[in-house]
């Protein structure tokens, strides 16, 4: 019998239920298909990385040794060994306004470039808002924000890396369980019912929209522009209704009881590991199941050392909070257990890029998951207090175009945003230009 083809957003349907059908290679059609779509994932961490001056210590330097493609990693990034052809290391490069900050004012600063200081605690929007705003309504989520502090800190010490397009943080949701009922829960059983309540809002929205339009013109031109931004935040709202009802009658995915053990759901700070790798786990399903082609995640805060992030290199047993196993980079005693909290990451990242390289991109194809996905992953500080030099990685995007195996050291005259602008090209936006950039990064295409 021959096999019917049938879409991807399948669903069984009876007495008023619905069930997801898993991938399966009928999915697929037999005709020429557009490929699956890009997707951009970012990871922070704060305070710098071992860069240790003594010539005895210099295994631990989280930069490589040599250049280009004859480079070897060092002790802090070696775990990236097995994905060495599917990444890039960047070193040299940093935003211009943020080095004349003070380092611990930066983490605001990693997706944006902007000098808040100097704009009275203003951001402008982040370069992952950017790519939301490129996908949005044509996912569940526009965007996933994550971070181990959750919500949005405060300004210079921010626990969010996503600024909206009037440079107001977007607050980050930092408990797993959350996480998974907002990408996989049943949510309200009702449908009826909730699609009632969606409906009526809408419709206040509306009344809404026609009276602020009506008190506007008796407003003088400052009054105007603080309603138009408060208005831009009303558009938003009435933006995730539409996409709630669109998205109401659609099943959320479902996972079989080994997605569901991996995950971890009850993992909180107290257990680095497990934690770290259950928020990765969990960007790597949404973006599996397409609920959303954006994420960031934000492993520890510029807050003092009693945040929850602060504290994982303490439990992890390198001695001290992350805030001052930073300060003693360069200390005899302080060199190699910062360079243990560096490989520590990079291990948990090396699984993560594992775990997307071992998932197909789409049914019947041999591309992976992370060959359409581009991900950065890094810091705004080199050492505590500098905000020159971050230590950077590029990895994925291989069927967007991106070469990797190399490492790339860049002079001041790169600035950072022109990785921005390489990733946002990759993807297919239109407008390219992000910030400070003053190009693509040719080297990476």
């Amino acid at each position: 019998m021959r096999t019917q083809h049938i879409g991807r957003r399948t669903f069984l349907r009876g007495a008023g239920a619905c069930l997801a059908l898993p991938v399966l290679d009928c999915m697929a059609s037999g005709k020429k298909t557009t490929p699956p779509p890009a997707r951009l994932g970012v990871v922070y961490f704060p305070f710098g990385v071992s860069l240790p001056l003594q010539e005895d210590k210099q295994d631990w330097h989280w930069f490589p040794k040599g250049e280009g493609k004859d480079f070897q990693f060092n002790k802090s990034l070696k775990p990236l060994e097995p994905h060495r052809d599917h990444l890039t290391v960047l070193g040299g490069l940093s935003h211009p306004e943020a080095e004349k900050i003070d380092g611990h004012d930066s983490a605001d600063t990693f997706l944006t470039g902007w000098n808040i200081l100097t704009n009275k605690l203003r951001n402008v929007q982040s370069m992952d808002q950017v790519v939301a705003e490129h996908y949005a309504g044509q996912t569940r989520y526009d965007s996933l924000i994550m971070s181990t502090d959750g919500g949005v800190g405060e300004p210079t010490r921010s626990s969010t890396l996503s600024f909206n397009k009037h440079g107001r943080p977007i607050p980050a949701v930092n408990q797993p369980r959350r996480i998974y009922e907002r990408l996989f829960g049943a949510g309200d059983p009702d449908t009826a019912k909730n699609r009632r309540r969606l409906k009526s809002s809408a419709h206040l929205l509306d009344h809404v929209l026609e009276d602020a339009n009506s008190v506007r013109r008796k407003l003088g031109n400052h009054d105007q522009q603080k309603l138009d931004e408060y208005m831009d935040s009303v558009r938003q709202v009435e933006k995730n209704v539409e996409q709630s009802q669109a998205w109401i009658d659609i099943a959320k995915p479902t996972l079989t009881d080994e997605e569901r053990e991996r995950l971890k759901l009850d993992s909180d700070h107290q257990i680095p590991e497990q934690y770290i790798r259950t928020m990765y786990e969990l960007i790597h399903l949404a973006f599996q199941t397409d609920s959303t082609r954006v994420a960031t995640y934000q492993i520890a805060s510029m807050g003092d050392a009693t945040t929850l992030g602060g504290k994982f290199p303490q439990l992890l047993g390198f001695g001290k909070h992350l805030h001052g196993l930073a300060h003693a980079w360069n200390k005899e005693d302080g060199v190699e257990p910062l360079g243990k909290w560096d490989r520590f990451l990079a291990t948990e990242f090396s699984h993560f890029l594992t775990r997307m390289r071992n998932t197909s991109a789409a049914p019947e194809s041999s591309d992976s998951l992370l060959d359409y996905t581009t991900f950065l992953y890094g810091s705004s500080n080199s050492t505590t207090h500098t905000n020159r030099n971050y230590p950077l990685v590029l990895a994925g995007g291989k069927k967007l175009g991106f070469k990797h195996g190399q490492y790339l050291k860049f002079t001041r005259d790169t600035p950072f945003s022109n990785i921005f602008a390489t990733q946002l090209q990759q993807i297919g936006l239109k407008n390219t230009r992000f910030g400070d950039s003053t190009g693509v990064v040719s080297e990476l295409v």
